[in-house]
C-alpha cells in the first residue's frame, strides 16, 4: 500500500493568518506513533506557528501551542481535527 491523502486544505484568513491541514494514511505507523496516519495541522500568522499538531518521526504525536510543545494523545482523525480547530478558535477570539 502506498501513502494515501486523507485530507488536504489551506485557508488564508482576512487577517493574513493561515490554517492548513494535511493528513495521510500510511502503510506503517510513523516511528513514535501507534497509528497509520501522518499529519501536519498548522495555524499561524506572520511566519509564527500559533497552533500546530504533527507526528514527526521519533517524536510521535505532539501539539504545539503558543511555542510550547506537548505530547498529544491521538485517538482518531476526526478527534484530531476537532481538537486542532478548537484550539484555533480559542486563539482567534
Amino acid at each position: 500500500m502506498k501513502a494515501e491523502m486523507v485530507h488536504r486544505s489551506k485557508s488564508v484568513l482576512s487577517d493574513g493568518a493561515i490554517i492548513e491541514m494535511v493528513i495521510w494514511r500510511v502503510p506503517e505507523p510513523v516511528a513514535g506513533s501507534l497509528h497509520s496516519f501522518k499529519y501536519r495541522l498548522f495555524y499561524g500568522r506572520d511566519g509564527v506557528r500559533i497552533v500546530g499538531f504533527d507526528n514527526e518521526r521519533q517524536k510521535g504525536d505532539n501539539c504545539h501551542l503558543d511555542g510550547v510543545e506537548t505530547t498529544y494523545r491521538f485517538t482518531s482523525v476526526d478527534r484530531l481535527v476537532d481538537d486542532f480547530l478548537a484550539h484555533v478558535k480559542r486563539r482567534r477570539k
